[in-house]
């Protein structure tokens, strides 16, 4: 279960042990409290937490069996993943390494979707 970290090293560990275990609604949670109170901020890394924690719902919507709703969250996340080329933070080695996560976790995602339902 998702548990509250105010540490942003804390939360991603959460987050990616989440992920690694497809506890998506979990990995999701394991940010949104770092994001919700900045929502409003112009920050790209703000921004770029809410693209991480949008991934996170495409992958729970595609384990649902919603692709539709999954594909516009994956694009919000698509949106915001080029911010992390400029993105200039003293966490920027762990988004690094989460976003490749999430690319190896799409693609993985998405053919178990397509296996399931394209037989």
């Amino acid at each position: 279960m998702a548990q509250k970290f105010s540490d942003i090293t804390a939360a991603f560990a959460a987050y990616e042990c989440s992920i690694h275990e497809e506890r998506f609604y979990d990995a999701h949670e394991d940010l949104e409290h770092l994001w919700f109170p900045r929502r409003f901020e112009d920050n790209d890394e703000v921004k770029l937490w809410k693209g991480f924690i949008n991934a996170a719902v495409s992958f729970e919507l595609i384990k649902r069996g919603r692709p539709k709703p999954s594909e516009v969250a994956w694009k919000t996340y698509l949106k915001y993943h080029p911010l992390l080329e400029r993105l200039v933070a003293p966490h920027k080695e762990l988004y690094v390494k989460i976003a490749e996560l999430i690319k190896e976790k799409h693609h993985h995602v998405i053919a178990r979707y397509e296996a399931i339902h394209h037989n």
